[in-house]
């Protein structure tokens, strides 16, 4: 648990790789906002693939469940009272699901907000900026060719953008704009994570020392590592190590 007030609780969710999340509702309502890895979430709006800067808000007592991916999924979740937020704000429908672009990308900097600051009046005015923000944004479905860029980087996490462009027939500096536009992240950002993941896994998983667990994750050297993790989660490796005593009790392997 990161943060507990009067009406809402904060909590880094970690999940192991390939775990089952049964079915499960909250009393109040939640906001579980993206920050590594990827699971199909189930829903009463159907399946859907979370492997990106996304957030979802479900209304208490909104059934869903999971199912995780190999490089397991760590999430910020905020649990409030909804007269906390403030009752006004809360949104009409009970699951409402907001994948990459600007919402997206908003989400992403609200992970890290709620992971660094303590200030109860802060965190509650960042997360109205957020829900007001996202029920005002038109969300469209990511264009067809970012699905096979997300699957080309993940087996080479060292393509850079003109490659990439080429193989998808598009100019660079179009490439790179639209790529952000729809994902909520950079092509450098998104392989960055994609290196993030695959380490966090190992440390977590594994006993395998982090000068290993850098190399077969496609940094550089231990150090190259560090200053990733640092930017992309504000911790380092040995703080996500620690995780492996903090996975998500209510999920089982199959």
């Amino acid at each position: 648990m990161l943060r507990q007030f009067s009406g809402a609780t904060v909590r880094r969710v970690i999940d192991r790789s390939d775990t089952r999340v049964p079915e499960h509702a909250h009393d109040w309502p939640v906001l579980s906002i993206f920050v590594l890895g990827r699971y199909l979430n189930e829903t009463e709006l159907g399946e859907t693939l979370i492997a990106g800067p996304s957030a979802i808000f479900y209304q208490a007592g909104a059934a869903h469940r999971n199912a995780v991916g190999s490089v397991g999924f760590e999430q910020i979740e905020i649990e409030f009272d909804a007269a906390w937020l403030g009752r006004a704000l809360m949104p009409a429908m009970p699951v409402s699901r907001w994948l990459g672009g600007h919402t997206g990308a908003e989400a992403r900097k609200l992970a890290r907000f709620y992971a660094l600051e303590t200030d109860e009046r802060r965190l509650r005015a960042a997360l109205r900026r957020f829900v007001q923000g996202a029920y005002s944004q038109t969300e469209r479905a990511a264009p067809s060719w970012v699905h096979p860029i997300h699957r080309r980087l993940r087996n080479d996490t060292t393509l850079g953008v003109n490659a990439l462009a080429r193989e998808a027939g598009r100019h660079p500096s179009w490439f790179g704009a639209a790529y952000r536009k729809a994902t909520g992240e950079g092509l450098m950002e998104t392989a960055a994570r994609f290196r993030v993941e695959c380490a966090a896994r190992a440390l977590r998983e594994t006993d395998h020392s982090c000068a290993y667990i850098a190399l077969e994750a496609g940094f550089c050297d231990q150090s190259h590592m560090n200053r990733t993790f640092r930017r992309l989660l504000g911790r380092v490796p040995s703080e996500v190590r620690d995780d492996r005593t903090a996975f998500r009790e209510l999920a089982s392997k199959p």
